[in-house]
């Protein structure tokens, strides 16, 4: 297979190929040029040749007279005398000039012969009131192959110097102006091939503003690309460590029920531990989607002006069940709005009352309280439960950590506070803790204002 050119042989090659028409160019503006300007000299030494003349014309008792120094040819110019009624009377027209030409004062003009051509110039020298005679100077058209034979010969030792150098000098441009790219491509390939996407593209200072724009899309590529992988590689994890435990649960049952079912009591309790099992892997598969596609940007928020007064009130009402003899006791500022996902917001709101209640004293009682700070909403959410040692308050964000797992009742996952601080986040906001062992903790999320 033919290998294609690359692309700085092909650039140096138009860039030859467009200096080569560049000069074909100039070579025939230079000959069209020099036409002009021999064309141009002839009638200029005509004008002058025949004008000079014209005082050496005169008339005495009727006859023709010349001056001593009144010359027929002079400047390649031959001079001709006429009668009135255009009879030659002295001088001799140069070998195949048309005769018959007629004459016209003071114009200057082109007549073509036998061979070749004449520029001709008619001059009427008057003698007395109704008397005179014609004087006229006929130039050969000049040769002008000498010296298009000698342009042409000029340009055919310059031009293949001149296209050498446009050559050479070309690649040398298209190089330079290209090493950037070259620059990008082989770190690229490093990158890829080293398998390290944590790597970026670093130019040089001078460089093109172009070529740091590619270099900065690569970057941002490269970005994505490891979030991507980051963002794979952590549910791979998650999911294989947690779903480990379900998934042996269900096929112990299975095993034990195919050994030992005897009855049909025995069937219904395997099959509510195999069905217990299978919501908590379907609630945990789903739970880490959602928290994948929140990583990645693939679910987009659906932001709107959302009032979060009302939503916390008609939230709060539905949570509060009395579950654990836990009571809510909610304080909402009015009229507290701001641009966000209704939905996404909601499972805030839920997540944080949901720990408050699983961890809370029982009888006890949770305060949820809603105002507007500095331009941003405040919601907290405190109970006054077991509360969360110093050393575990920084991990409580991450996910499947879990200060105390015989709290969770076979319910929790450990995602919970993980996505909640991770759609307070997407929603530009903040979220912190703040937690009194023994005495209760308080999860304080902020959100900019506005509709």
């Amino acid at each position: 297979m033919k290998r294609p050119l690359s692309t700085k042989c092909k650039l140096t090659l138009w860039f030859t190929c467009f200096m080569s028409l560049l000069a074909a160019v100039c070579l025939g503006l230079i000959l069209i040029i020099s036409s002009h300007v021999i064309q141009s000299q002839a009638f200029n030494i005509l004008s002058l040749t025949v004008r000079g003349n014209i005082p050496k014309i005169s008339s005495a008792d009727g006859k023709l007279s010349l001056d001593s120094d009144f010359s027929f040819y002079s400047n390649d110019v031959y001079m001709l005398i006429y009668s009135k009624d255009k009879a030659l009377l002295s001088g001799q027209a140069p070998p195949s000039f048309p005769v018959s030409t007629e004459l016209e004062n003071g114009v200057s003009r082109f007549v073509p012969g036998d061979d070749g051509g004449f520029y001709v110039l008619d001059f009427w020298v008057p003698s007395g009131w109704d008397s005179g005679y014609w004087l006229r100077g006929v130039l050969r058209s000049p040769d002008g192959s000498q010296t298009i034979d000698q342009i042409f010969l000029i340009f055919s030792v310059i031009l293949p110097f001149f296209i050498l150098t446009a050559a050479v000098g070309g690649y040398f441009i298209v190089k330079k102006a290209l090493s950037p790219i070259s620059y990008i491509t082989d770190a690229a390939g490093s990158i890829s091939e080293g398998r390290d996407l944590t790597q970026r593209i670093s130019l040089p200072v001078k460089s093109d503003l172009e070529m740091k724009r590619l270099a900065d899309a690569f970057n941002h590529m490269f970005a994505r690309l490891e979030q991507a992988f980051e963002a794979e590689k952590q549910f791979t994890s998650d999911a294989s460590h947690e779903l480990r435990t379900p998934t042996s649960v269900i096929l112990a049952q299975c095993s034990y029920i195919k050994k030992h079912g005897d009855d049909l009591e025995e069937y219904r309790e395997a099959i509510d531990v195999i069905d217990r099992q299978a919501q908590k892997m379907s609630l945990l598969t789903q739970s880490l989607l959602d928290m994948t596609r929140l990583d990645l940007g693939t679910r987009q928020l659906a932001k709107e002006d959302l009032d979060l007064s009302a939503m916390l009130r008609a939230i709060c009402e539905e949570q509060d069940t009395g579950a654990r003899q836990i009571s809510l006791h909610p304080s909402i500022e009015e009229g507290i709005h701001i641009m966000a996902d209704p939905f996404q917001i909601s499972r805030v709101i839920i997540n944080l009352l949901e720990n408050a209640r699983k961890y809370g004293r029982e009888n006890g009682c949770i305060k949820v309280r809603l105002s507007k700070q500095d331009a941003q909403a405040v919601l907290q959410v405190e109970d006054d439960g077991i509360g969360i040692p110093a050393e575990h308050l920084d991990k409580i964000w991450q996910r499947f950590y879990q200060v105390n797992p015989s709290r969770q009742s076979g319910g929790g996952l450990g995602l919970g506070l993980s996505m909640v601080r991770q759609i307070v986040l997407l929603h530009g906001g903040t979220i912190d803790a703040v937690s009194r062992p023994g005495e209760g903790t308080c999860f304080t999320a902020k959100f900019p204002v506005g509709r």
